[in-house]
């Protein structure tokens, strides 16, 4: 398999000409790379107007290799022809290198472009990018691969350091000013060819030519554009100038300023910014509908018409992607590229500005944007502890509980984003506080745990490295068992970067005050600032979800696979009954459900007949559900069997229970309408002020199942 590198643009606040005067210097040895052992010219040619200087060299390098290698292949020394097209006119040179030793069994290709700034003649540009094919090296692939990777890094690392002193010894020689190459004035020829030489250094009191010492920041854009228009024609074509090769060329599009990366990605090794450039290249391209040379897996990144496609991610999302695969190119592709399609289709980058959380949502979730930690990541407060999760799961569903954090993650990006530029570094991550007081078994009920578990399953998947730092204050003793339910989920880089207060613990030396600073501290945790947030507390039971139209996804496809509390209708004379089919003996049938309107009946039978529930139930689009299964010829006692005694329920109850199953096969949850005993002596008038239980034949009930085994219950 082909590897394959490619560097950032590095800039040199210098004209091209001193620094390629800076260049030469290199040869034939440069003490300042001791694995360059030396080189000797092999080819060279001139133009005769002085323009284009081709030259090729055969290098010597002593590569850093394990002793027992170099044993093997019986080599100290290997060998590379390096070929360089200087054109003084188009102020290029062109670089291009590869193995002469071992070239059967590796192929090393290197690349390298010096060229004036597309926006600044007086600066310098430099791209490196390379690839390497390991096809057989005596077993020991794996290992050349490495050394090849680590050679890279430091060729990169070392390569403007290098310029630098040659400029800075140049500028200590008095050499400031290079002048740039100019055509040859004509010769009449009737006069005498005078010997005009140019002078290739000036006086130490010369001036350096160069812009103003601004720290400005050359972003991606800068790149976007060529500046081609004030360049003198082109050159006769001269043979033996190579172009870039196809397989590591890269449009000006693609290019990232390594200033840019320092400043607004923050500090990566060169094989990590190579990866940043590989794979924001390729969504690039995915973007345009492009192929791209390896999607043979079929993935295409939800690419369609133009007018459809996801928003390109902005740099520091796709390192975040990198970042959570280990760098591993291949591995945060496809984490991507699932991300992408995912957020198409559910159209996640308008969720900021579409998303609506309903009116529970709004009064009852207690959390909240709260400026800024000591490092200016962007703070967000929990109280989770003070949150009645059963309330808003059972009042707004799921669906929209994800939406709506969604769109907190969305606004933490939108956020890092405006503190990097705020702060003048990187910012990536966020810090979150979860204030647990409160906590108890309540919030461990299996419904809650099992939507928890799908919310962190979405964050993880799709916004990977954004957590910084997440103080967990006031865990109370049954915080473990929660720990216990969710700490497998969460990605491992993700969890060593919790950090869990018991009591009181969080007042003192290594707690809140050393990662937050004092004055926006919450009041609640013992600091002086106001958190503008919602304070939490129990969800009315008349907030519940009693519209018969449950959507909230305006079109859009669900977020949740299935809804963990449905919504039933039970009428007089047609109960609802839901089929549970239990397989193993003793397995435990759980449930757990409200009665939002009316009184009804409850009751758990186990049948002797098949059963299977209907294609089509009525009630079950956007609308609650009115299903019955069971025949009225069936006879209790002979056809069923009453597992649990009947249990009157009246509105506003919860009831939660659970039955052992001595037999497998199928059994049936069924909720009737309670038939309320109304005496007939009362008068009309006292009639018409009883509540609705007595007057309406509808009730409705919101409700959770699920089978066990009994080792698990």
């Amino acid at each position: 398999m082909v590897q394959q590198y490619q560097s950032p643009v590095r800039v040199y606040k210098y004209p091209f000409e001193l620094v390629m005067a800076a260049y030469e210097k290199r040869f034939p040895t440069c003490p300042q790379i001791p694995v360059f052992l030396g080189s000797e010219i092999k080819y060279e040619y001139k133009s005769d107007d002085g323009a284009v200087h081709v030259k090729e060299r055969r290098c010597k390098l002593n590569v850093d290799a394990p002793y027992i290698l170099k044993k093997i292949a019986g080599v100290e020394v290997v060998y590379f022809i390096q070929k360089n097209s200087l054109d003084r006119r188009e102020r290029t040179l062109k670089i291009e290198a590869h193995n002469e030793s071992f070239a059967s069994r590796v192929v090393v290709k290197e690349t390298c472009l010096y060229s004036v700034h597309p926006e600044n003649p007086e600066w310098t540009c430099f791209e490196q990018s390379a690839s390497l094919d390991v096809k057989n090296f005596f077993g020991f692939e794996s290992t050349v691969e490495k050394i090849a990777m680590k050679q890279y890094s430091q060729n990169i690392k070392k390569g403007k350091e290098i310029i630098e002193f040659f400029i800075n010894e140049l500028k200590s020689k008095g050499v400031t000013y290079v002048p740039p190459w100019t055509p040859p004035k004509p010769v009449s020829p009737s006069e005498p060819k005078a010997q005009t030489s140019q002078p290739e250094s000036q006086t130490a009191a010369t001036v350096l030519s160069s812009p103003s010492s601004s720290d400005s920041i050359t972003s991606t854009s800068s790149y976007h554009s060529a500046n081609t228009a004030a360049q003198t024609p082109a050159s006769p074509t001269v043979p033996d100038i190579p172009e870039l090769p196809p397989d590591i060329r890269i449009s000006s599009e693609d290019k990232l300023d390594a200033d840019y990366i320092e400043r607004f990605l923050g500090h990566l090794t060169p094989i990590q910014e190579s990866y940043l450039i590989q794979l924001r290249k390729w969504i690039a391209e995915s973007h345009k509908g492009q192929a791209s040379g390896d999607e043979s897996d079929g993935e295409d990144c939800g690419r369609s018409s133009p007018e459809d496609q996801p928003l390109v991610p902005k740099d520091s999302h796709i390192l975040r992607f990198l970042r959570a695969r280990d760098f591993n190119l291949e591995e945060a592709r496809k984490m991507l590229c699932n991300s992408l399609a995912w957020r198409k289709q559910h159209q996640v980058d308008l969720i900021l500005d579409t998303w609506k959380p309903p009116t529970p949502l709004v009064d009852y979730f207690a959390g909240g944007w709260h400026y800024y930690d000591r490092e200016g990541r962007p703070l967000f407060i929990l109280r989770l502890g003070q949150m009645d999760v059963k309330g808003l799961l059972k009042a707004c569903g799921e669906e929209a509980i994800l939406r709506h954090i969604l769109s907190v993650n969305e606004e933490g990006l939108r956020r890092c984003e405006e503190a990097t530029k705020a702060r003048g570094y990187p910012i990536s991550t966020w810090t979150c506080v979860v204030d647990l007081e409160g906590l108890s078994m309540r919030h461990l009920w299996r419904p809650g745990v099992k939507a928890l578990l799908r919310f962190i399953e979405v964050v993880e998947a799709n916004y990977p490295e954004t957590m910084g730092r997440l103080l967990i204050v006031r865990a109370p003793r049954v915080f473990p068992v929660l720990w216990t339910l969710v700490s497998p989920f969460i990605d491992e880089n993700t969890r060593k970067k919790f950090l869990i207060y018991g009591g009181n613990d969080y007042l003192e030396s290594g707690g809140l005050a050393d990662y937050i600073d004092p004055e926006y501290i919450p009041d609640f945790l013992g600091g002086t600032c106001h958190c503008n947030m919602p304070e939490g507390g129990l969800v009315p039971k008349s907030l519940y979800q009693l519209l018969d139209n449950l959507s909230m996804n305006d079109g859009l496809p669900s977020l949740c696979q299935e809804t963990i509390y449905q919504l039933s209708s039970v009428f007089k004379g047609s109960p609802h009954e839901v089929l549970v089919n239990i397989d193993d003996k003793d397995s435990v049938l759980t449930w757990d459900f409200d009665v939002l309107k009316g009184d009804v009946v409850f009751t758990v039978l186990r049948s002797r007949r098949p059963l299977s529930m209907p294609k089509d139930p009525p009630g079950a689009v956007g609308g609650p559900l009115n299903v019955q299964l069971l025949d009225k010829s069936m006879t209790v006692g002979v056809d069923v069997s009453v597992v649990e005694t009947p249990l009157v329920c009246h509105e506003g109850e919860s009831i939660q229970g659970s039955h052992v199953a001595r037999y497998p096969g199928p059994y049936v949850l069924q909720w009737k309408f309670h038939n309320a005993p109304v005496s007939s002596s009362l008068p009309q008038a006292v009639k018409a002020t009883l509540p609705d239980v007595f007057t309406h034949h509808k009730c409705k009930v919101m409700y959770y199942h699920e089978v066990l085994a009994s080792e698990d219950f």
